[in-house]
């Protein structure tokens, strides 16, 4: 039966910039939620110290809950090679940290779809250096996950394999045990696709997934679509917020990822709005695990 995880949504400005917040105090607060993990970032400013990452694998475990995922964000399709060979030496060392948190899955991207990269070229620099980094994983026993990103705060440019299109093409570029999908149907939004177009063909090779939902302010999906086209940053007529009340279809998701054996972590990316949100996002996927996996 899939397992919950939560990510710190609301507190990345908090954790990764300007120090207000402890991871200390997210893990306390998240125990609260009566989930089974925390998904962790390499960005925590709290990480640069490699003395602290047996540390907080501790205070979570202490806890009852474990770190089953890292999110990173790698930039693999930058023209200049070395520039991409430092690119994978950061991507090792977040399989070490990884591995040191006691997680099994480590995020990769493709990264950022510079005006002058042509789409043979971002698959081929993405490919050849996230395979360069599999040998490693697979050492560790970690596998390495590709999410269907839309943009990285510190990027200039949106995600090369933003849309399903090339997403899917780097997917079916990689072969090996040690890699997989991480599957966000909300990104599918903003990238103006349908998330469940995308679900379909790649669920074989989804491991682990992010639970959000999206809300249209106002407008269409049509207009979302016309929107996104050539925008640079979020389309300003979507906003965050609780699980199972946007506009992703969960009974769709969950019924597909049940029909080819998913079974594996869901990390939950919300509570914008509060704790309490978050409390409302685990007990809807709770219950929506339930019908799904228990009937």
């Amino acid at each position: 039966m899939p397992q919950i995880a939560a990510f710190p949504k609301a507190f990345m400005h908090a954790l990764c910039k300007d120090g207000s917040m402890k991871i200390s105090e997210w893990i306390e607060l998240a125990s609260a939620l009566e989930i089974d993990g925390l998904e962790w970032y390499a960005g925590f400013l709290e990480m640069e110290k490699e003395e602290n990452w047996r540390l907080f694998r501790r205070m979570v475990e202490d806890k009852g809950m474990v770190i089953p995922m890292m999110c990173c964000s790698p930039d693999f399709t930058h023209p200049d090679k070395a520039f991409r060979d430092k690119e994978i030496q950061k991507q090792r060392r977040w399989i070490e940290m990884t591995d040191e948190l006691g997680g099994k899955y480590c995020r990769v991207l493709s990264g950022q779809y510079r005006p002058e990269l042509s789409v043979d070229e971002g698959i081929k620099f993405a490919s050849e250096s996230i395979q360069a980094c599999l040998p490693y994983a697979k050492s560790l026993g970690i596998t390495l996950i590709l999410e269907n990103h839309y943009k990285d705060d510190f990027w200039d440019y949106p995600e090369f394999a933003q849309k399903r299109a090339l997403f899917t093409k780097l997917v079916n570029s990689i072969k090996h045990p040690n890699f997989g999908v991480n599957y966000d149907p909300s990104n599918a939004f903003l990238a103006g696709e349908d998330p469940l177009d995308l679900l379909y063909d790649v669920s074989e090779r989804v491991v682990t997934m992010h639970a959000s939902d999206r809300f249209l302010k106002y407008g269409t999906i049509e207009d979302l679509k016309n929107e996104e086209s050539g925008v640079t940053g979020y389309a300003a007529r979507l906003s965050h917020g609780e699980v199972g009340k946007g506009l992703n279809d969960y009974d769709a998701i969950f019924t597909e990822l049940k029909r080819v054996g998913f079974d594996n972590w869901i990390s939950i990316e919300d509570g914008v709005d509060g704790m309490d949100q978050l409390q409302r996002s685990v007990a809807f996927l709770k219950k929506k695990i339930a019908q799904y996996w228990q009937s």
